[in-house]
């Protein structure tokens, strides 16, 4: 008969050690590494169980694992004596191996990396996910060259994610790139483990972890979008067209990518509204019309203005910036190849289209329109994310509260 158990290669380590399954019979054993890791912490000697805590990700899947491989021990052994052969380590680790071992002979560097750009090939999520997704396969692939650190399924482990975060950080990036890159691998690696290619969970890890700072990013008041509404552009129909757009974004929240596809079928309740299935998220929302729209609709005949692109635009609203004269000097704070770093810009530097998005949401809320009511509009599913587009100075929120009822 035989008898399994599980146990810790370092049961006193400081951080995750392999899982061993000990197959002992008529004298004999075998020592087989499960390829699982646990912190001894973590660890139910008495079980021989992952404990199943909150900061354990993955327990169950693990545990799962972990009692397939003693009963995968147990079904090939009495096998090999209903067959009347000889049981023996070398046959059973064979018999283990062919189960847990060649699914997973895929798993070498050219087919992970195979795997990942499939993935984006196929991938139906919106051009801007595309990007941030080949921009990770990119420093994957990065990785592995420089570092000479072959990848594959199952080498994505806690040692890994710190090698990988050091060379990110020797390459230049900034802590908020580094925890996209970490993002978009954990989605490549569950992927992965939907379609049965690995079993490797430690990926799950709550230390296995994107680590982000909060961005510094800039809205326009009221005052200057009004400035920018009032530029004399005449002569220049291309920077008409970005100034006339980017307004009707300071005023309904949407993304790039709804401004450009708007037109004339979205507006509603003649054209007091408009009504758009965001690409993003495929949310229904449905906006009034601000002053400014509809005297920009007016001078279009009641069509939208169109732009070339998303670069072209963010171009042109550097130029309407300076025209402007948004000339406030703005100090933002980052960490750059691991290096806390400030640098200073005149405001129209920092105009994007997406500041067209938090400037809506921030003057907003800056007028009282309730959380709720701009969430609506913005098409954000919880507070805590829409709050991170409230973009007022301390000074801004000092004046906001002066006429509350509390302080009066």
């Amino acid at each position: 008969m035989a008898s399994t158990t599980l146990v810790l290669k370092e049961p006193k380590a400081d951080s995750a050690t392999l899982i061993y399954l000990l197959v002992r019979f008529s004298n004999q054993r075998l020592k087989y590494s499960t390829g699982q890791k646990i912190h001894p912490d973590n660890w139910n000697e008495e079980t021989q169980r992952v404990r199943n805590l909150r900061n354990v990700p993955g327990a169950a899947e693990m545990n799962t694992l972990l009692k397939n491989h003693m009963d995968a021990a147990h079904d090939i052994y009495r096998t090999l004596i209903n067959n009347k052969e000889v049981p023996t380590p070398n046959k059973i680790k064979k018999g283990l191996d062919e189960i847990f071992k060649d699914p997973l002979k895929a798993s070498s560097p050219k087919e992970f990396i195979e795997f990942i750009d499939n993935f984006i090939k196929t991938s139906t999520k919106a051009p801007t996910t595309i990007k941030l997704y080949k921009h990770t396969f990119k420093v994957i692939k990065d990785f592995q060259e420089k570092a000479r650190y072959p990848l594959n399924f199952d080498s994505i482990d806690m040692e890994f994610y710190e090698k990988f975060l050091a060379f990110q950080a020797s390459q230049g990036y900034f802590m908020n790139t580094i925890a996209t890159v970490i993002k978009n691998l954990k989605v490549f690696m569950n992927e992965a483990l939907d379609k049965g290619l690995t079993k490797n969970v430690a990926f799950k890890s709550r230390k296995f972890k994107k680590v982000q700072e909060e961005s510094e990013s800039i809205y326009l008041t009221q005052a200057e979008i009004t400035e920018i509404y009032n530029l004399d552009l005449t002569g220049k129909d291309d920077l008409r067209k970005t100034r006339d757009l980017f307004i009707i974004g300071c005023y309904t929240g949407l993304r790039f990518s709804d401004l450009s596809k708007l037109n004339e079928k979205h507006l509603i309740d003649n054209n007091t509204k408009i009504r758009i299935l965001t690409q993003k998220t495929g949310e229904l929302v449905i906006i009034p019309l601000h002053t400014y729209i509809l005297n920009i609709l007016k001078s279009y005949d009641g069509k939208i203005p169109q732009v070339a692109s998303n670069l072209k635009m963010n171009q042109d609203l550097k130029d309407i910036g300076v025209l402007a004269k948004l000339n406030e000097q703005i100090t933002l704070h980052y960490t750059k190849g691991g290096v806390k770093t400030a640098d200073t810009f005149s405001k129209h530097e920092l105009i994007t289209v997406h500041t067209a998005r938090r400037s809506f949401a921030t003057n907003a809320y800056i007028n009282d329109i309730p959380s709720i009511s701009i969430m609506k509009i913005t098409g954000h599913r919880t507070e805590r994310a829409f709050l991170k587009y409230i973009k007022i100075t301390q000074e801004e929120n000092a004046t906001k509260l002066i006429n509350h009822p509390f302080f009066i």
